[in-house]
């Protein structure tokens, strides 16, 4: 069973990665997604992705996978009715929040919805304190009977969360026993194994979203795996959480509020990878897909991990990568707003019915038939042929919004890329300028559908001069499930003063009870003891402080020296984030971290000899396109990516078209193929 699958389920098209461990060969495959049921879009790729290769599901090895269910579920709130079951006296918490508005100056903001309505918010009396001690016991009948009535309201899933069951969980343990013997069907969880971390709304908030997801993702997960036994996988399925790594469908279907952030996650990884092959480890990546765009900065080859955010309006306290996602896709329909101003997303034509071109029945233009009528994207098919698209309908829709305008047609449908690069150029700031990193000082990975079609225009809003674009960058997310590990974070908060006389001793028995957690999820996994790694890390702060710093622990026995090297540590990552350390301020260890890595076999990238730089014998046509920069039309060449060789070289302007997306090269650009076939964009 040779061969390994990575698929990455998106708004609008599934792709599939196919990689031969035997041989090192890679094929790709894309199909239209199935958003009423993503499971069927999904073995429908995989049943036609290794047909391609001459194999069957049965000779598939490892299947990993990227999805947007959970995330879908939470944008849409299409979760279930669920119940949340509080300690006495805390059932508005969730609706109170840390009352703060989403926008500080924006005073019509709106905060997301509540996702348990107050009916259903019950409490029971019990009470522990922040050392652990019991203040009141648990009313064990007042806690069936909130139960009882929860399961008569027809709730589907049920939240509990006690006040410091982080530190003393015995109270939320029979609340699970209680909640298994009174209402069994029901998809329960509680807090302190779904995030046992300080901070009570997040913990709730938290809580209440895996609750709320539970069912949804429960049920795709079932579907799912049924139909890859229809196809005959025996392979074990993972799938991808939002830190990066990967995990078995049932810790996903228990654990559902890890994987918000499924799809995205692994493009970051395989951009990574792709940037540690070509020598560049200061990137920013950008990820444009039909619905929506994700971007991240990677300093050094690492992308920062964050504990803590908000995902659509609720927060979250999971292990997430740092990714900014804005409304701008393929799909994202254009519009003119109240002042009679050009507008691009959020909203998205999606799969179904998708762009104009589409011919599926929508009327709204969009970028991607903003891009047909332009003349950068094929004006009669895309998916290397297998999908046709209808130029004329594209440039109808554009001329009825250019009518609207008062513009003219071309002017128009640039204008709608010129609005959605602007859109994705904010994001980019929010990650990079907005925390003190140069955009200038990274190279630009573009990736997802869309990407390598827009790439070089937001290169230039950004002044980033290089632009590196995948071998595969339609399905780099897909790809990226073949580069990763499995993966879980293990996390307890014991707020302690680093100059206590006995830190080190608490720092010893927590760290060895998330190690023991950290074993019995290898176990579980069946991880051999050579692939185990482990990384310690521990959140920080001066005491008074709100926010806390990671600063990772050294390998090794823990002791004096191992707390002041956290010490100097801590002062110098202070000092960059913040530009100031308070030497003489005493410093607390919060919430001590465990990332537990199953290190498991990987895809790799072939490297290809130099065949010069003439890129002649790939060219396959030429057709006009709009460029601004050259004044208007321009009969562009156009090459086919699949038939350049490492060391081609082709100066703009140009098409480079491949099944999975589509590479604009401006003119006064040079585009080269490095060893791997990845294009490196610079200026002449």
């Amino acid at each position: 069973m040779a061969w390994r699958i990575g698929v990455d389920s998106g708004g609008t098209f599934t792709d599939v990665c196919l990689f031969d461990d035997a041989t090192g060969r890679v094929e790709v495959w894309k199909v239209p997604s199935t958003p009423g049921d993503p499971s069927i879009g999904i073995a429908r790729g995989v049943e036609e992705g290794v047909a391609r290769v001459g194999a069957t599901a049965a000779e598939v090895g490892y299947f990993g996978h990227g999805t947007t269910v959970a995330t879908n579920a939470l944008i849409q709130h299409r979760g279930v009715k669920t119940g949340l079951i509080v300690t006495d006296g805390f059932r508005d918490l969730l609706e109170i929040g840390r009352q703060k508005r989403p926008d500080l100056y924006d005073l019509q903001a709106e905060k997301a919805p509540v996702l348990v309505s107050r009916d259903l918010r019950l409490e029971v009396a019990e009470r522990v304190r922040r050392d652990g001690s019991v203040e009141t016991a648990l009313d064990e009948d007042g806690l069936r009977s909130a139960v009882r009535a929860l399961r008569a309201a027809g709730v589907k899933a049920v939240a509990v969360c006690f006040l410091y069951s982080f530190v003393r969980s015995a109270h939320e343990e029979a609340a699970e026993r209680i909640l298994a013997e009174e209402f069994p069907e029901a998809f329960s969880c509680v807090s302190h194994r779904v995030a046992p971390e300080f901070r009570e709304y997040e913990r709730m908030s938290t809580t209440v979203v895996n609750a709320y997801l539970g069912p949804t993702m429960q049920g795709y997960i079932e579907r799912l795996a049924a139909r890859l036994l229809g196809l005959g996988m025996t392979a074990t399925p993972h799938l991808t959480q939002s830190n990066g790594g990967v995990i078995g469908f049932d810790q996903a279907a228990r654990l559902p509020v890890r994987t918000v952030l499924s799809g995205p996650s692994t493009g970051v990884v395989g951009a990574r990878e792709i940037g540690r092959v070509t020598g560049f480890d200061d990137l920013i990546t950008f990820d444009m897909g039909g619905t929506s765009t994700d971007v991240a900065l990677m300093a050094g080859g690492v992308c920062r991990l964050t504990s803590e955010a908000v995902v659509h309006g609720y927060p979250i306290k999971a292990p997430m990568l740092d990714i900014h996602t804005v409304g701008a896709g393929g799909g994202s329909i254009a519009y003119i707003d109240n002042g009679g101003l050009l507008k691009v997303g959020p909203r998205s034509a999606g799969a179904d019915p998708g762009p104009v071109c589409y011919g599926l029945g929508n009327d709204e233009a969009t970028v991607t038939d903003a891009n047909v009528v332009l003349g950068t994207l094929h004006p009669t098919h895309l998916l290397g042929g297998r999908m046709a698209v209808r130029r004329d309908l594209a440039l109808a829709a554009i001329e009825r919004l250019a009518a609207r305008l008062g513009m003219e047609t071309m002017a128009t449908a640039q204008g709608i890329v010129s609005v959605v690069t602007a859109n994705m150029a904010r994001a980019i700031r929010v990650i990079s300028v907005q925390r003190g990193h140069d955009p200038r000082d990274y190279t630009l990975v573009a990736f997802g559908g869309a990407g390598p079609l827009h790439a070089v225009r937001l290169a230039r809003e950004l002044d980033i001069g290089r632009v590196l674009v995948p071998l595969n960058p339609g399905i780099l997310c897909a790809t990226g499930l073949l580069l990763t590990d499995p993966r879980a974070d293990f996390a307890a908060t014991r707020l302690t003063p680093l100059a206590e006389m006995d830190a080190v001793g608490t720092t010893q028995a927590v760290f060895a009870a998330l190690a023991d957690r950290a074993d019995r999820w290898f176990a579980e996994e069946g991880i051999a003891d050579d692939a185990r790694v482990l990384k310690l890390t521990v959140d920080m702060r001066y005491a008074g402080q709100n926010y806390e710093l990671p600063i990772g622990l050294p390998n090794g026995p823990i002791g004096e020296e191992t707390l002041a090297g956290l010490a100097r540590d801590f002062a110098a990552e202070h000092l960059r984030s913040y530009g100031f350390a308070a030497e003489d301020e005493p410093v607390q260890l919060v919430t001590f971290r465990v990332e537990a890595t199953g290190l498991s076999p990987k895809a790799g990238f072939a490297t290809h000899a130099d065949a010069g730089p003439d890129a002649s014998a790939a060219r396959s046509g030429h057709r006009p396109v709009w460029l601004p920069e050259a004044g208007g039309f321009v009969d562009c060449p156009v090459y086919d990516r699949a038939l350049l060789r490492a060391g081609n070289c082709l100066t703009g302007p140009a098409i480079v078209e491949q099944m999975d997306s589509t590479t604009v090269v401006l003119p006064d650009m040079i585009a080269r193929v490095e060893p791997c076939l990845n294009l490196i964009l610079e200026a002449a």
